[in-house]
């Protein structure tokens, strides 16, 4: 069979592969617990779930306009105008089938063959193979000091005379730091002085803790939306917890716009006007949620972060938002992967490598769920690594002893 090289090059997306392993686990009764999933455990809000069943309802269920229907569209620039502080136009808007779907189609409307684009590590794991499938070049940045923030000297190394747009993404999947505001100035000011795009995925951007703010790129630029470098990623995913929705958008220059939309129309046409009618109804409906959903996610990375200080050897950067943490278990094994399968073999516990994310030795654990899984998982991942911990637990309903530390 002959296939393409490129497509064959493409990396199985980690966190897929392992939501479809848990799946598979729980279906033949196995107590498993996961700590890789990315989503919240909420309900999707009312007011979008009534608004996409009055959209059913109605039986008006035909294409929309390839960048989005215009009511959604008015509701993603008063989100701008009130989370970001500018005021942007119709034309400088695109609605798509979920962020991923934004970077991707970005980054095919922005480089040619051979481009390169800066990504920080950690990254998400899907930015490297996007740009690998858009025939562009990742470049990876990685901290030298063990930290999750890079250094704006390591950046400016790594820009070349054929770098196209570094990659921001604050609050940070897969550590969970926001970036300092310094670093995010010195970013843009070096995109705008320099014409390089600074793609800025902003999907965490509410998600923060004990007071912390997640800069706006605008805030650091003195030019308008259209003569800009800045290219602004979001959607209702996350803050929302709809990430079945798949609806997301972009902010961006219009001509950008114009030729994102032609692509999107080649390829997907338009999102559902279903999803985009849920997805309006989340924007205009009651904003407290988003705070009630806030508040339980710190509450349950605090109990994370309390929990691992029972490991001895395990170091763990506090998350400043998102709903994860990335944790260094390098003292019981450097390999995370195999790290990753032991413990789902023998706690039946799901982590994400940390060397998906660009950082060997770690792994990222996920406090979207409940307290009770955090708090058994990370038990468990005790009871499995740490010769200190208790030498036999539950699982389920079996009782497990460890003879292997």
């Amino acid at each position: 069979m002959s296939l393409s090289h490129l497509a064959q090059s493409i990396a199985t997306s980690p966190t897929m592969a392992l939501n479809e392993q848990a799946r598979l686990l729980r279906e033949r009764g196995e107590a498993v617990i996961h700590l890789g999933i990315g989503e919240p455990k909420n309900k999707a809000p009312i007011n979008a779930i009534l608004s996409g069943a009055a959209r059913l309802s109605s039986g008006d269920v035909k294409y929309s306009p390839a960048d989005g229907i215009p009511s959604l569209k008015k509701a993603i620039i008063r989100y701008t105008e009130d989370n970001y502080g500018v005021t942007v136009a119709p034309e400088n808007v695109i609605v798509t089938s979920g962020a991923k779907q934004s970077v991707f189609n970005i980054l095919y409307t922005i480089l040619n063959p051979q481009d390169e684009v800066i990504v920080l590590a950690p990254y998400w794991v899907s930015y490297p193979e996007i740009v690998k499938m858009v025939f562009g070049t990742p470049a990876i940045v990685t901290p030298e000091d063990g930290s999750f923030i890079p250094r704006m000297a390591d950046v400016e190394r790594a820009i070349g005379r054929n770098t196209k747009a570094i990659i921001v993404n604050s609050p940070n999947n897969p550590s969970g730091v926001v970036y300092p505001e310094e670093l995010i100035a010195a970013i843009v000011e070096t995109c705008e002085r320099k014409g390089i795009y600074l793609i800025m995925d902003d999907i965490y951007h509410k998600l923060v803790f004990d007071g912390r703010h997640a800069p706006p790129c605008y805030q650091f630029t003195d030019k308008d939306v259209e003569d800009s470098r800045l290219i602004v990623v979001n959607g209702v995913a996350k803050l929302y917890g709809m990430t079945g929705f798949r609806v997301g958008w972009t902010i961006a220059p219009r001509r950008l716009v114009e030729i994102m939309t032609n692509v999107q129309s080649q390829m997907t046409s338009c999102v559902s006007v279903l999803l985009q009618a849920a997805a309006e109804g989340a924007l205009t409906g009651m904003q407290s949620l988003v705070e009630s959903l806030r508040l339980t996610i710190q509450n349950n990375r605090d109990v994370t972060l309390q929990e691992l200080k029972a490991f001895d050897g395990v170091r763990v950067t506090p998350p400043e938002g998102t709903f994860y943490c990335l944790p260094d278990f390098r003292a019981y094994n450097g390999d995370s992967v195999a790290l990753a399968k032991f413990l789902l073999d023998r706690a039946l516990v799901v982590t994400v490598p940390g060397k998906e994310f660009g950082i060997e030795g770690h792994l990222r654990l996920s406090y979207a769920g409940t307290v009770k899984d955090v708090t058994e998982g990370i038990a468990r991942i005790r009871w499995a690594l740490d010769p200190n911990s208790p030498n036999e637990i539950y699982i389920g309903d079996r009782r497990m002893v460890r003879d292997w530390v």
